[in-house]
């Protein structure tokens, strides 16, 4: 059957079994929205600014385990989207990003909103491609799916040239994907599973350290629980590894890094075996390198080889999907049958529950003073009963959120990680809202970051998504101030709001809830209104304490060991 260009995009994606996509139409891409009206197998979703596309796109992979599809057009259509490809990449989120270009024979000419697109995000994408010829792009999108989804997940960019959306070919579906240069290793080497059984079931001081690629691995959270259970051993998770084990477990330390637990950090210091599972030893977890778990011997397990000895050396790797290396490390101890070291890991629990009586979370909410950000968290978490759908922007209120906000199942946290975007939270909240439309999405934002990408209100009013937005509002860049107030004593240069716009009039503005709270005794009523709200989205505006800080805190450059307290 022969096919222009656009309508082979519309055939594949429905063979892809694509249900969303978020975009912004221009004029390079017009060929390709014309044959978006004409089908009815997939909906797309109007965004009102490309970042907030990926930003989507990444929100609605997160909790469905699909692939987040986002289409932009030239130029500057193509150059916004590049925060969110980022940001996908850094966290390893599967999307593909489908972008239009100036036509084939106008490349190279500084044509009308042309970019080089390609070029910028080379070192933004797991992979990106040119489409050349109509021919080729069928199996150019089969081969991005495909790219983005295994191995280690990443964002894909499909460059697409006017002239090839409307070339005509015949079209022919690749049934099978074989890139001789992509084959990633799945199954772990069964030498290193039985070495690192061995070592599991001697060591006197494990710990569990698990990230964000916990998530990416299709039930491989509770074989991570089931695993801790199996060892005895305590559990720690990243900031992206947050629901990898229910927060109400015993054996769960919370999560570690510079505003990590105390037990957790602890805990980690003084282990004789680490364990780290989907995670890259980011330097927000590991502190002061020389001084990262100094005794241990680590286990670094991870499907990315890259990722392995990049920061913290490995004296055992294991390269593969989490989920099936772990079930080959369950296996493996069913079937040495062995037994944990029981009487040095009760030593090992002792102290660790030495180190919680410290209880390094906890606070003072006095009735009659400003609301504490972490009094709101709390109080969200008790009436969702730690089952919405969170999502955050990047500072402050996210930390607070990380801490205070127990997760009861993997896919519930969304959050900007490793590139830690401003203006995440909404956008990453309305995509998570679509893919998920029966649950309740809560956003966690600041004064500030609400500010980025408050546009995209806009698209919560059309498509009636009901999320519930929290804005934390203390009138500060709150982290900034925090940095300031500490190291460089209290100049808070450009740090503070001195004209913050009318939030519930904005909410109100683009069809929304608005509702204010500036004292304690109105919080409850507000977020029970809030929360049973389905019809359209709420913005919750609450004036909390100007000057609270994050704590516990690693200050740059210290060990884990050094945490400022309080």
């Amino acid at each position: 059957m022969k096919m222009t260009g656009a309508e082979i995009f519309v055939e594949c994606l429905k063979r892809e079994g694509v249900e969303t996509i978020f975009g912004y139409p221009g004029g390079a891409v017009l060929q390709i929205y014309d044959a978006i009206f004409k089908q009815s197998h997939f909906k797309h979703y109007l965004v009102r600014h490309e970042q907030a596309a990926l930003h989507a796109a990444n929100g609605y992979a997160r909790v469905s385990g699909k692939c987040g599809v986002a289409l932009v057009t030239s130029g500057p259509g193509a150059t916004n989207a590049v925060t969110g490809l980022v940001d996908s990449l850094a966290d390893s989120i599967p999307t593909v990003c489908f972008s239009g270009q100036v036509p084939s024979s106008l490349i190279g000419n500084d044509a009308f909103q042309e970019a080089d697109i390609i070029g910028i995000t080379r070192s933004a994408t797991k992979h990106n491609f040119l489409v050349k010829r109509v021919e080729d792009l069928a199996l150019i999108i089969r081969q991005a799916f495909h790219i983005a989804s295994t191995g280690r997940p990443g964002p894909v960019l499909v460059d697409i040239p006017k002239d090839i959306s409307t070339a005509v070919c015949e079209f022919e579906w690749p049934e099978e994907v074989n890139m001789r240069s992509y084959q990633p290793v799945t199954k772990g080497h069964p030498g290193q599973i039985k070495k690192a059984v061995r070592s599991m079931l001697v060591a006197k001081r494990p710990v569990l350290y698990s990230g964000g690629g916990i998530m990416n691995s299709i039930g491989s959270a509770s074989l991570l629980r089931e695993l801790s259970h199996a060892l005895n051993a305590p559990v720690t998770n990243t900031l992206m590894g947050l629901g990898g084990i229910p927060h109400d477990d015993d054996h769960f330390l919370g999560m570690l890094g510079m505003h990590g637990t105390y037990e957790a950090n602890m805990a980690v210091s003084h282990c004789d075996l680490l364990v780290a599972i989907g995670s890259r030893f980011d330097d927000r977890v590991t502190g002061r390198l020389d001084a990262f778990a100094p005794d241990a011997k680590v286990i670094h397990i991870d499907v990315d080889p890259s990722s392995i000895s990049k920061n913290i050396h490995a004296h055992l790797p294991i390269v593969g999907d989490v989920g099936v290396v772990l079930k080959q490390l369950l296996e493996e101890i069913a079937r040495k049958d062995g037994k944990p070291d029981s009487e040095a890991l009760q030593l090992w629990w002792e102290q660790i529950n030495e180190w919680r009586a410290k209880d390094s979370l906890g606070f003072d909410q006095p009735e009659d003073a400003a609301i504490k950000p972490q009094t709101v968290i709390r109080m969200v978490h008790e009436k969702t009963k730690g089952n919405a759908i969170v999502s955050t922007d990047v500072g402050q209120h996210q930390m607070w959120a990380a801490q205070h906000y127990g997760f009861n199942r993997p896919h519930r946290w969304l959050t900007s990680g490793g590139l830690g975007t401003m203006g995440f939270g909404l956008p990453a909240g309305l995509g998570a809202q679509v893919a998920m439309p029966d649950e309740k999405v809560v956003v966690f934002t600041g004064d500030s970051s609400i500010q980025m990408c408050s546009q995209e209100f806009s698209m919560a009013f059309q498509y009636n998504l009901p999320v519930v937005v929290i804005i934390l509002n203390n009138g500060y860049m709150g982290m900034v101030r925090q940095w300031q107030e500490m190291f460089y004593e209290s100049r808070y240069s450009n740090s503070y709001f001195d004209s913050l716009p009318n939030f519930v009039k904005l909410a109100e503005a683009y069809g929304g809830i608005g509702i204010r709270v500036d004292r304690l005794d109105e919080l409850d009523a507000a977020l029970d209104k809030a929360l049973n709200v389905n019809d359209r989205f709420v913005l919750l505006d609450v004036a909390i304490s100007k000057e609270e800080n994050v704590f516990p805190m690693v200050p740059a450059g210290a060990a884990l060991n050094e945490m400022v307290l309080s």
